[in-house]
């Protein structure tokens, strides 16, 4: 969850807690006022010398007697949900210092990460002025008349992420675009390691899409089991090596899952050049909504990074919270905007 929601959690339940003391307020105040009636409705009684009077003034402060208790209980029970709220209170502020930190955390990995990024083009281009203007950029294997092949895995194996959603958005998106017919699918909804390795040797992907659970050092698949269990975490520098496991490695990675991003610098350092991960916690319609407009956009004949800022702006324009999240690596020698993987003449593999 983001640093947005839990704040915004954190309001309403302040709200809350704030609403119910106020009632508990009000109804101590019932209290005691009812109780100081009806004291006063029996010194009344105390002091007439009518018999009448006496009694009436004595089932007076009975009633008062009982209305005062009627709203004690009612205070206590509005003590009793403000006590509740503040313990929830409490717990969400705690998950709200963490998101802090983790969001500060990763700001500060961006900032060296972009300082690595800049630092690695420099050195890139002070090579590139001491040699040709041909060996600038890494030249790719010459394209083949062939259709740009797109893997995507997708794991839930608890049913928490909507995967099955995200992948009919791509396959619509890539339908509706200029070039559809030059792009394969080799879609798999509960994917597992095994689903990985076959897809990277066998469909030989020039993308991967992956969509699912991750951290800084891992990414979760899922078991070839039916029920919904818990999913097997394969550590980065795993996955990193399955995608190396052919001859011929893809020329994008998109990890579309919470705090991968971290993991992308290797991938373009090591493994592809061009990787594409998520700087925080991503939401659903966040993932669903960034991943269909960058295939959109790639389908339509865009480059990787045009296709990349198309995605963000959806995110933006649809009202989300998350367009700064998706962040896009490459390697020096290479660069996204560029780089055209369906273009509108002939359609650009990498095999």
């Amino acid at each position: 969850m983001s640093v947005n929601q839990y704040r915004s959690q954190l309001n309403n339940k302040r709200k809350q807690r704030v609403e119910a003391e106020k009632k508990a307020g009000e109804f101590r105040t019932k209290e005691s006022k009812k109780r100081a009636e009806a004291a006063a409705a029996r010194a009344a009684a105390s002091k007439t010398t009518t018999a009448s009077t006496a009694k009436s003034k004595l089932g007076e402060a009975t009633r008062k007697d009982k209305d005062a208790a009627t709203a004690g209980k009612d205070a206590g029970r509005w003590q009793s949900k403000a006590s509740t709220y503040a313990r929830e209170e409490s717990a969400i502020q705690l998950k709200l210092s963490r998101a802090e930190k983790t969001a500060a955390d990763t700001i500060e990995r961006d900032r060296k990460r972009q300082e690595q990024q800049t630092r690695r083009l420099s050195a890139g281009l002070e090579a590139a002025l001491m040699s040709k203007p041909s060996q600038t950029l890494r030249e790719l294997r010459a394209p083949k008349p062939e259709k740009l092949r797109l893997l995507i895995l997708g794991a839930s194996s608890e049913g928490d992420i909507r995967v099955g959603r995200e992948q009919k958005r791509i396959r619509a998106a890539v339908e509706s675009a200029l070039h559809r017919d030059r792009i394969e699918f080799d879609v798999r909804p509960a994917a597992t390691a095994a689903d990985l390795l076959d897809g990277i040797s066998r469909f030989r992907p020039h993308v991967v899409h992956f969509s699912g659970h991750s951290d800084e050092g891992f990414l979760e698949f899922e078991k070839d089991l039916d029920e919904r269990h818990t999913g097997i975490d394969v550590r980065a520098g795993a996955f990193a090596r399955a995608i190396q496991a052919t001859d011929t490695p893809p020329l994008l990675v998109l990890l579309n899952s919470c705090n991968s991003a971290s993991q992308i610098d290797d991938l373009v350092a090591k493994v592809v050049p061009f990787a594409i991960g998520m700087a925080d916690a991503i939401e659903d319609a966040d993932a669903i909504n960034y991943a269909a407009q960058f295939y959109a956009a790639v389908a339509n004949g865009q480059s990787i990074n045009a296709a990349h800022l198309s995605g963000q702006a959806a995110l933006e324009l649809a009202g989300l919270n998350g367009a700064d999240l998706p962040t896009l690596a490459s390697a020096p020698d290479v660069d996204p905007r560029l780089t055209i993987l369906v273009e509108a003449t002939r359609q650009t593999s990498f095999d």
